[in-house]
């Protein structure tokens, strides 16, 4: 066992202020406030598939293969490995891990050396004295050459440094489970974006695909016009018609070209320097089987609900600390020298000194400075178990809404698909009856804007059972632990740190 082991191994049960213990999860038998049905409903529709939920079931760590589409897979992979976020959270957790190893040096004495020289000159008076002494004559200047080693050591009594040490290793557990919380959200975002540049894909065709159906039909109302079975209103209303389905498709085309420059930034590129590839929801497989991890594994899971933990445990460590610098601190000093006239005659016979020190410092009187640092860390402790509290609470909500809203996902669908059949006979029963003048064409205005919303509701329930799928697996916290997405920590004389 190396020094530094045995070195904390003796200490620690010294060490003052609370020790931090994990919080119990949450005693919850199930997320939602009624029980999960076994599976989601089916729909006669693409993504219209059951979806079964396995409880206890792990997530994969790469979730988002489930999909099966090569052209995500590698997007997501691309966003991990090359988004800049990412790469300054690693290297915010390299920057915690080594500032942990600078406070384990506190365990082990300080060594230090240094060698002067100093140029001296003998003043005789103005008298013209003699420049002997004893018969030896002397010169008018020379050096003294002073070499020393010091070794000083800080006895950990009150476990200051050891809660130090506790404090800065909670800190870098934080981040590490930072950057893990940001990985787990790059692929969910990187994941939702394609889809819903999917979804936007199909919107723009429907939309130019019913400008087509309008434009034919405002070539008939027109016909009727010259025929007397149109108005001119007829006509105006048409082109009305026409001119809001054509400025439909612009705001469409936006959101689309915004969606694709923000998946150009996850995976860390300019819009200009990337060529996304155009997922379509058609290459998409909607997962069958969800995994619904127990409760109380969550909080084991969930990236942002381990850093609260962390930075819960860090603000516990700094009281240890706090009430630690309240009282006596103990130093040994030593030191060994020469101070010899010839450079060469370091640490010779004669010339060597030896000093050892050992000192008690104690405070006595800071205006109430350390007392108040000590309330305040205390405060802050309590802070930290309260944010640690409601990020427990908010992360069982997240799962909760996911949840509710994949069981009925299946159900909006196919009430989708029942409105997009109805809405397209009813437009074409009416555009028939129009043509023989059985009715008027009111009716086939109403039937063209019925039809337009429901071949747009359709295609957006389509690609909600796809991103809540991604929302779940997210929600659960992503599978990290089925990866190896963290850098390799710092290597150091004493072994390797792992947050």
């Amino acid at each position: 066992m190396c020094m530094l082991t045995v070195a904390a191994a003796t200490i620690s049960g010294c060490a003052v202020g609370p020790d931090f213990k994990r919080p119990a999860p949450p005693n919850a038998a199930r997320y939602t406030e009624a029980p999960l049905p076994e599976r989601t409903g089916s729909a006669m529709a693409r993504a219209g598939g059951n979806q079964v939920f396995s409880a206890g079931e792990d997530v994969p760590g790469k979730w988002w293969e489930l999909f099966r589409s090569k052209q995500l897979t590698s997007l997501v992979l691309q966003a991990i490995d090359r988004n800049p976020s990412l790469a300054s959270a690693a290297y915010a957790l390299r920057a915690a891990q080594e500032t942990t190893l600078a406070q384990e040096g506190g365990w082990l004495p300080q060594v230090s050396a240094q060698i002067s020289r100093t140029r001296q000159e003998l003043g005789l008076g103005e008298e013209g004295l003699s420049r002997s002494v004893a018969g030896l004559s002397l010169p008018e200047t020379f050096s003294v050459y002073d070499a020393q080693v010091n070794v000083s050591y800080t006895f950990d009594v009150w476990g200051q440094n050891t809660r130090s040490v506790e404090a800065d290793r909670a800190a870098a557990e934080a981040q590490a489970f930072s950057l893990e919380g940001a990985i787990n959200m790059m692929a969910a975002n990187t994941v939702t974006a394609a889809i819903t540049a999917a979804s936007l894909s199909e919107q723009i065709k429907a939309e130019q695909t019913l400008v087509g159906a309008e434009q034919q039909l405002l070539k008939t109302v027109r016909a009727q016009f010259e025929l007397g079975g149109a108005t001119g209103t007829d006509v105006a209303t048409q082109e009305a018609q026409l001119g809001n389905t054509e400025a439909l498709v612009v705001p469409l085309q936006i959101q689309l070209g915004q969606t694709r420059d923000q998946l150009a930034a996850y995976v860390g590129r300019v819009p200009a320097d990337v060529a996304i590839p155009a997922i379509t929801l058609d290459e998409l497989t909607l997962p069958g089987d969800l995994p619904v991890s127990l409760p109380s594994r969550l909080v084991d899971q969930r990236p942002d609900i381990r850093n609260a933990e962390a930075q819960l445990h860090e603000a516990t460590a700094s009281i240890g600390v706090a009430v630690s610098n309240r009282l006596p601190q103990f130093t040994l000093q030593g030191s060994i020298g020469s101070q010899p006239a010839q450079i060469g005659n370091l640490f010779g016979p004669g010339n060597g000194e030896l000093a050892l020190v050992t000192q008690a410092l104690a405070p006595v009187f800071q205006g109430g400075t350390l007392l108040h640092k000590q309330r305040q860390a205390v405060a802050a402790a309590r802070q930290a178990a309260e944010t640690y509290k409601n990020t427990v609470i908010t992360a069982f909500q997240n799962v909760a809404d996911v949840l509710t809203a994949l069981s009925g996902d299946a159900q909006a669908l196919q009430a989708n698909v029942l409105a997009e059949r109805a809405a397209k006979r009813s437009l074409d029963l009416a555009q028939m009856q129009y043509g023989a003048g059985g009715v008027a064409y009111l009716t086939v205005l109403t039937s063209q804007t019925q039809y337009q919303n429901a071949v747009i509701g359709l295609i957006k329930a389509e690609a909600a059972r796809y991103t809540d799928t991604v929302a779940l697996f997210a929600a659960l916290g992503g599978g990290w632990w089925n990866r190896n997405d963290l850098p390799k920590p710092p290597d150091t004389l004493f072994g390797s740190l792992r947050p």
